[in-house]
């Protein structure tokens, strides 16, 4: 496990120069298209390692569909998770907080499949063989016609064309991409498979030590 203080790390974000705002804002971007173009009624949303659960949460705060949306938020820093609860609470998005381990299949039990998956700040910080496996279960938390949200850095070895590869295989079709001159790597994919059985007892990936 991580030695990382993720809770210090999301101070970045108190710069709106820092890549991680600037990151954030296209984030949020692609997130408030997709409650925009979608049909009415409940939209559901699943957020994987959600830290202060600022994407979706800085989008619904004001958005006309905030009421329609529910899902869960998987974060296991407990401080992390705890300011995403009373956020949520307090622009009563009807979002569930669970302060878990986000690798744990079964936390997603109940949740999915969701029409918004959220892989942002996952895939930077775990081996290449574990994005490949969060892809591979990624129809597992996707609806048919859902939309999966990640992020990725573009520092080399780039892992991002490989990325593309392995969400084609999984039966997603791309729908957006940042441009690699930004330095980060936003990703939206439109899950055009059948949505697969949750496995409840797998663990998805492991966070690298950067210590």
């Amino acid at each position: 496990m991580s030695r990382r203080d993720w809770s210090a790390w999301h101070e970045a974000y108190a710069d709106p120069d820092s890549a991680l705002s600037r990151r954030l804002v296209v984030v949020q971007a692609r997130i408030r298209e997709t409650l925009d173009e979608a049909a009415p009624g409940p939209v559901r949303v699943v957020s994987m390692c959600a830290g202060e659960g600022r994407d979706v949460l800085g989008v619904l705060d004001g958005h006309p569909r905030r009421t329609n949306v529910r899902g869960r938020l998987v974060e296991l820093d407990p401080r992390l998770a705890d300011r995403a609860r009373r956020r949520a609470a307090a622009i009563g998005a009807d979002l569930e907080v669970v302060t878990g381990d986000a690798a744990r299949s079964a936390h997603y039990a109940g949740a999915v499949p969701a029409d918004l998956v959220l892989l942002c700040g996952v895939f930077g910080n775990i081996g290449d063989a574990d994005v490949a496996r969060v892809v591979a279960a990624a129809p597992q938390l996707t609806a048919t016609g859902g939309t999966v949200v990640w992020t990725r850095h573009r520092r080399e070895p780039d892992l991002v064309p490989t990325i593309l590869d392995w969400f084609a295989a999984a039966g997603f079709v791309q729908v957006w991409l940042s441009d690699k001159s930004e330095g980060y790597g936003v990703g939206v994919h439109r899950f055009a498979g059948v949505q697969a059985a949750l496995r409840l007892d797998e663990t998805l990936f492991r966070f690298v030590d950067r210590g």
